[in-house]
Order: C-alpha cells, then sequence, then structure tokens
C-alpha cells in the first residue's frame, strides 16, 4: 500500500457527493467573471466546513482560508471556475442546460477536487499552518488571474508557495505528469486593423484595398517561426481571423486580423512580437494603407520552480506509484494563467490524466473524467498534508 491511502479511504465515503457536485457544476456552466452560482455554491461549501471564506476577489473569485496549529507556513491551491462559450454535444444526462455554454476544459472537475480535498482537510486537520484555497474566475483568456493579483491576492492571503493542475485527455486515467521550469506556453493576442480607401469593385485603380494588404500580411507572417526564430526554439503564430468586407463587388475601407503568438521562452516572445509588428507595418505601407495594432499579453510563460515541482512529483509518487508519474511530461504550447501567478510566487503546475480515448479539451464532445476525482481530491489532500507537516 502506498502513502496518502489514508485519505482516498476517507474521501471514497464521500465519492457520490463529489460526483454530484461535478456533474451539478457541469449541469450549469458560466463564462468568464458571470461565475456567480459556482462562486456561491463554492463559498456556501467551504462555510459549511468551517473555513474562512472571502468573495468578490478579483470579482467573481472566491478564497478559502482554513488555520490550524501554529506553524507560520502557508500555502496556496488554486482551481479555475470558468466555462467556454461552445455549443455542448456530449449527450450526457446532465449536460449544459445553457446553449452555447459548456464545461470543455474540465474547470467544474477542477473546481469539484478541490472542493473535496477541503472538505477532507477541514474534517481530519492534519496539519499545521494556513491553507489558502483559490477559486479563479476566467481563466479562458480574459484575465482571472490577474484580476485576483490586482485585488491583492498575494498580499491578503501569502502563499510560501502555490500549485495547480488541469486535466490531461490522452493520459491514463488518474497518471500525473510534472515538468520542472517552462512547461507552458506566453500568448499575446494582436487585434490588426488595416485601413485602406473603399470603392466599387469595377474601378480599383481608385481605390486602396486593405483586403489585398491584410493577405499579404498573413503570408508573409508565415515567414516569422520559420526564417527569424531559432530552429531549436518553439514558437508558433496563428492568424485565427481576416474579416474584410460583405458584399462581391464591393472593396472594402477596413480589414480586421486576430492574432495568437505563442512561445516558451521570454527573449523568442519579444523577438517574434517585434518581428511581427515590424512585418505588418511593412507590408500596410507597401500598399498604401495605414494600420493600427493592438496588442493584449495575456499569458506569461508559466515556469514551474525546481524545488517545488520535485516536491509535487514525489507527493504523486507517494500516492499512486512510481509507473503512474510522469517527471518530464512535455511542455505544450497552450497557454495557462496560471503563469501569472507563478511569476510572483514559487510553485508547480501540473497535469492529471483525464483517459487516453477522451476527447481533447476544447471540444463540444469533451466531458471530465469523474473517475479521477477521487485521485485528483487526494493528490490536494497529500500535498496539503506534507506542504504543511506538523512539526
Amino acid at each position: 500500500m502506498t502513502r496518502h491511502q489514508h485519505i482516498l479511504a476517507w474521501l471514497n465515503d464521500v465519492a457520490s457527493d463529489l460526483r454530484a457536485i461535478r456533474q451539478d457544476i457541469h449541469a450549469h456552466p458560466e463564462l468568464g467573471f458571470e461565475e456567480n452560482r459556482t462562486a456561491a455554491l463554492v463559498a456556501r461549501s467551504l462555510e459549511e466546513w468551517g473555513y474562512e471564506v472571502h468573495t468578490g476577489v478579483g470579482r467573481t473569485g472566491v478564497v478559502g482560508v482554513l488555520r490550524n496549529g501554529s506553524s507560520p507556513r502557508t500555502l496556496g491551491l488554486r482551481a479555475d471556475m470558468d466555462a467556454l462559450p461552445i455549443i455542448e454535444n456530449t449527450g450526457v444526462p446532465y449536460s449544459s442546460r445553457y446553449s452555447g455554454c459548456m464545461h470543455a476544459c474540465g474547470h467544474d472537475g477542477h473546481t469539484t477536487l478541490l472542493l473535496g480535498a477541503a472538505r477532507y482537510l477541514a474534517a481530519t486537520r492534519q496539519f499545521d499552518g494556513t491553507l489558502n484555497l483559490i477559486f479563479q474566475p476566467a481563466e479562458e483568456g480574459q484575465g482571472g488571474a490577474e484580476a485576483m493579483l490586482a485585488d491583492g491576492l498575494l498580499e491578503r492571503f501569502p502563499c510560501d508557495a502555490l500549485f495547480g493542475l488541469h486535466n490531461m485527455p490522452g493520459l491514463p486515467a488518474g497518471h500525473l505528469g510534472f515538468r520542472e521550469g517552462p512547461m507552458m506556453a506566453s500568448q499575446d493576442l494582436l487585434n490588426v486593423i488595416v485601413e485602406g480607401v473603399g470603392g466599387h469593385g469595377s474601378m480599383p485603380h481608385l481605390t486602396v484595398d486593405p483586403l489585398v494588404a491584410a493577405a499579404s500580411m498573413v503570408m508573409a507572417l508565415q515567414t516569422v517561426v520559420a526564417r527569424n526564430i531559432d530552429a531549436q526554439e518553439a514558437a508558433v503564430v496563428t492568424v485565427g481571423a481576416l474579416q474584410a468586407g460583405e458584399a462581391a463587388n464591393v472593396i472594402p475601407q477596413q480589414a480586421l486580423l486576430r492574432l495568437s503568438l505563442r512561445a516558451l521562452n521570454a527573449p523568442v516572445r519579444e523577438q517574434m512580437l517585434e518581428r511581427v509588428k515590424a512585418i505588418i507595418r511593412s507590408q500596410a505601407e507597401s500598399f498604401g494603407c495605414s494600420v493600427s495594432i493592438e496588442h493584449r499579453p495575456a499569458y506569461p510563460v508559466l515556469v514551474n520552480s525546481p524545488e517545488e515541482t520535485e516536491f509535487a512529483r514525489k507527493i504523486g509518487v507517494e500516492l499512486v506509484g512510481a509507473e503512474a508519474v510522469n517527471g518530464n511530461t512535455p511542455k505544450l504550447m497552450g497557454s495557462e494563467d496560471f503563469g501569472w501567478m507563478l511569476q510572483r510566487c514559487p510553485g508547480s503546475y501540473l497535469f492529471i490524466g483525464n483517459g487516453v480515448a477522451q476527447p481533447m479539451v476544447h471540444n463540444p464532445g469533451y466531458d471530465f473524467n469523474d473517475d479521477i476525482l477521487l485521485t485528483g481530491a487526494a493528490y490536494w489532500g497529500a500535498l496539503a498534508e506534507s506542504w504543511l507537516k506538523p512539526s
């Protein structure tokens, strides 16, 4: 028997409760900064279990604080709560009741995992120190982590370390993945407005066509990664939208491009931004158009600190066994705003397998695997008890 099996045994008695909570949240998804029902469920549960509850942190975020013993040590565990604007196609009986909104990334599961650990830790109190449970809104590109930090998250609830996790389809259910250093990519979002001179499609010589200029930009931008970035570095330039005009015989006045840029280290990120902006401006000028660029740095590179990552990995081995733990899980070009928190506090982010045959996240057919609820909740319980181990 591996260590921490007592936690799994305790949680097994409330397994049906956890499943019901997860499916209830799934049936009532809420987009970023609209998680009022979910936040109320979280706050109500934490209060019932004896936590000091703080609501409205970062607009709709919730923080539950539990103190035990006299140690000055502190720990932060974070889960995200928001859903996505996707029409669900799972066919499960607890499918979203709100058309065009679903939990397609598993945040319903992440919230439930942390609630399960919260219930266990409050009932057993086998730790010495202060536990801060952070339920974050608006992870899906809307700046929920930044909002909580701006609202004084780490000043009001100091943490010696922060930990977060995400489910991972394709990884066997309940397996755990860890990685020291850069683990997930930065993301920069650019809105580009190309301004030309509109006119009749039969008289292009009297116009300055912003659509042609925008199309040329799209092709030229493909050279950034291929010819400007070191081939041994990872980077992605995506033009996700090109919008211009509405009629076949009209040359539009404007064209809009929406871009996302991703990188796994800061110098590459800056180099890519510089080249992308230079190409956009030079292409616009060459076609006689003017251009404006709106840049939003959505996510930094998520960087796991070495000591905390090794600590987290050992807890994983103790809970599920070495054969179910990967200490060098592959980097991802996806982004995660927990990176903002890790810029301010040491910590680590890990993956828990959602199952090999499960659809990928952000897919209309995706669903969080309830079979991993106990493992995930037990992992948080084990990590909290070990980090805040009584002396």
